[in-house]
């Protein structure tokens, strides 16, 4: 019996070449790419933008409407060709814009001149805060008193208060007798407000403690005004020009430093501002009786009077 062959089996593989893999990955790193650039466009933007200016648009998004009608860097130019303010580079002093009629042009250099004064004495007061902050750190009287001792800059100007503690008061009890260290804390205040132009304004203040007779004569509003008066002596005594001070108020408890706390011994100070010039012509103003309008352009010639060489 013959035997039988078994059977060749060839077996082929169909191959086949890859199939496309989509381009999903490529929107991906797209989308990614351009994710990092604007990432490092708005670091280089915060990089490059001064504090000032960083603080001026977070009171603009935080208060928007109060900010565009006040005016500030937040609030936009119409002379300028960058929405939002901020100087016109697209001009340079002297040159007349196509279409720009003289007092465009003249209005245009004295909101330039205002900006750069504005500039220039925001960083006389910051340099006059680091002043004086310096001089209580190196004077051992004073090192000791620093937590009554509370300086920033305002929209008015560098204020400097003078508060009370519970157990260390400025003054002797229901008096506008000063306490010896308190002298001493503003006859130094005094001999450091020389070193700028500034008019200083002093306000007392009280806690809200009804004094004698309830406010049937001797109250709390004649207490504010005369401890006011006693440390504007204290501030002259130091060394403070007497021509600095331009008003002395008494305030009482009208404007707490704490008002959900009015009897807290802290609404017990005394308000030193080192007002800058916008502060120093709205006060001389609203005192000599002059309308807005004249106001404004007093400050408008003063701006153009004391313009920086250009």
């Amino acid at each position: 019996m013959s035997e039988q062959k078994a059977p060749i089996i060839v077996k082929r593989i169909k191959k086949t070449a890859g199939g496309h893999h989509g381009g999903a990955w490529k929107i991906a790193y797209a989308d990614f790419v351009t994710a990092m650039m604007a990432f490092f466009l708005l670091m280089w933007l915060l990089g490059s933008t001064t504090k000032g200016e960083l603080e001026g648009i977070a009171d603009y998004f935080k208060t928007p409407l109060k900010v565009a009608m006040q005016g500030g860097s937040g609030s936009g130019d119409s002379s300028s060709v960058i929405k939002g303010g901020g100087t016109d580079f697209t001009r340079k002093t002297g040159q007349v814009k196509k279409g720009e009629t003289p007092a465009e042009k003249k209005s245009y250099n004295l909101k330039a001149a205002q900006a750069e004064l504005e500039r220039r004495e925001a960083e006389k007061l910051k340099q006059l805060k680091k002043s004086l902050e310096q001089a209580i750190e190196a004077n051992p009287t004073l090192k000791q008193f620093k937590r009554q001792l509370l300086i920033d800059i305002t929209n008015e100007g560098l204020r400097i208060q003078i508060v009370d503690e519970q157990n260390r008061p400025m003054f002797n009890l229901a008096s506008a007798e000063l306490q010896p260290y308190t002298k001493i804390i503003l006859r130094e205040i005094g001999k450091v407000l020389n070193d700028v132009q500034n008019r200083v304004s002093l306000s007392g203040h009280t806690d809200g403690v009804q004094y004698g007779n309830a406010g049937r004569g001797y109250s709390n509003w004649e207490l504010s005004a005369d401890r006011a008066n006693a440390s504007r002596r204290e501030l002259i005594a130091g060394g403070m020009d007497e021509a600095k001070m331009l008003r002395v108020v008494g305030l009482a408890a009208s404007v707490p430093f704490k008002e959900a706390q009015p009897s807290d011994p802290v609404n017990r100070r005394i308000s030193i501002i080192v007002m800058n010039k916008r502060t120093e012509e709205a006060v001389t103003q609203q005192a000599s009786g002059n309308t807005v309008a004249d106001a404004d352009e007093t400050g408008s010639e003063s701006a153009q009077d004391d313009a920086p060489p250009r």
